[in-house]
């Protein structure tokens, strides 16, 4: 059984082709610059060489075409014809109050992924296109919607509901949901098996930490919180997001600055996070610790409280489950920054935590990194969304 997975953003298409019968990748590529100039394919055969088509792309449906055409080519091809693809599986967004869990797309599906524009309106469109595209491509294939809300949908009232008026709630939805809910799934779950832990019971924290950043508490695999909230600008410290802040500040620079609500919440998305604290220097983890090393000062308060932002919510998570059996690292910064994962350690000794020095060592692969004494496991799991993805979409059309 041979699943494709898209991923579609705004402007790009990410794609994996996964033989299910070993989870092995076919091949996988990326579509760029949709409805820009400079569109270009770039596909990637397994054991061969990149293969690059630069070729227009005015929308997701000629991506998608353009995709098959690539999957299918004499040279460069993995497959013979479209009839060797059982489903499609696609990352989406958002389904809002209506949908938590994985389903097979059919008209109420793509109502409701338009209906929720407004919740993720970077996210949802696209989606929504990738999956319309995959329809007129392949008439009568299976398409299965994986929304990356899901997970946080197990979150109890008590979690997810804001303190404001409830008839915000009832008329707008406007709830905590939570994101990156497809690495949370996939990372607690590896977790779990990779720890030998109980997988009905074991309370996980795991800290998804990228550019974009979380972290979901959950107890035998079902979320019971997450950082993030209405929107993925909720939580910690990211590398353009400011996370949690006072809604007061969005006033007071409005007042101040001259500028509209609009604006400021565009600062804070694209402006804030590492980036804005450290006066610019970058979004990226790995620029920022370098001026730390260099003796830039606001970089090295930017890395410190981030760390510091995420050393609090394991506290904070692990107070709301009433312990934690395992903490695992997963992500760009998570799975290869070994001197943070050690930093955000250090501040959680009060739990019995112990880091071994040379198992945190480690780049990128399934790894224990804790010591034999610690009385929390403390663990790497490299997340792989598109095999979450995969393994939903398997489980709905086999």
């Amino acid at each position: 059984m041979k699943i494709l997975v898209v991923n579609c953003g705004s402007s790009s298409l990410k794609y994996q082709l996964i033989d299910m019968a070993d989870e092995s990748v076919i091949a996988k590529g990326l579509c760029e610059r949709i409805g820009i100039e400079g569109s270009k394919l770039t596909h990637q055969p397994a054991g061969k060489d990149k293969y690059v088509v630069e070729k227009p792309m005015p929308d997701h449906t000629v991506a998608i075409k353009m995709v098959m055409e690539a999957l299918q080519d004499a040279e460069h091809g993995v497959i013979a014809n479209t009839d060797e693809i059982s489903a499609i599986g696609h990352r989406v967004l958002h389904g809002g109050k209506i949908y938590s869990e994985s389903i097979v797309v059919d008209d109420d599906v793509k109502r409701v992924i338009r209906e929720c524009f407004d919740l993720g309106p970077l996210h949802n469109p696209a989606n929504l296109m990738g999956i319309e595209a995959c329809e007129a491509a392949m008439p009568g294939k299976p398409n299965v919607a994986v929304w990356d809300t899901g997970f946080g949908m197990a979150m109890p009232e008590k979690a997810y509901m804001y303190a404001i008026p409830h008839e915000y709630y009832e008329k707008y939805s406007i709830r905590r949901y939570g994101f990156h809910g497809t690495s949370h799934m996939f990372v607690s779950g590896e977790a779990i098996k990779f720890g030998g832990l109980d997988p009905e019971n074991a309370k996980v924290i795991v800290c998804h930490l990228g550019n974009g950043a979380s972290v979901s508490a959950s107890i035998g695999g079902k979320c019971v919180d997450t950082s993030m909230g209405l929107t993925p600008l909720e939580g910690l410290i990211m590398g353009t997001r400011s996370g949690d802040i006072d809604p007061a500040v969005v006033q007071f620079i409005c007042n101040k600055e001259g500028k509209d609500v609009n604006e400021v919440l565009n600062i804070l998305n694209k402006k804030s996070g590492v980036l804005g604290m450290s006066g610019g220097v970058s979004s990226d983890f790995r620029d920022i610790e370098a001026a730390k090393r260099e003796g830039n000062h606001l970089a090295e308060v930017a890395l410190d409280a981030f760390i510091y932002r995420v050393a609090k919510y394991i506290g904070a998570y692990t107070a709301a489950m009433n312990g934690v059996d395992a903490i695992a690292f997963t992500a760009g910064v998570g799975e290869n920054d070994k001197a943070s994962r050690k930093a955000i350690c250090s501040y959680l000794g009060y739990l019995g935590v112990e880091i071994d020095d040379e198992a945190n060592d480690v780049r990128g692969k399934n790894a224990v990194i804790s010591s034999a004494d610690s009385k929390v496991k403390v663990m790497l799991i490299p997340t792989n969304e598109e095999l979450a993805i995969a393994r939903e979409t398997k489980r709905l059309t086999e």
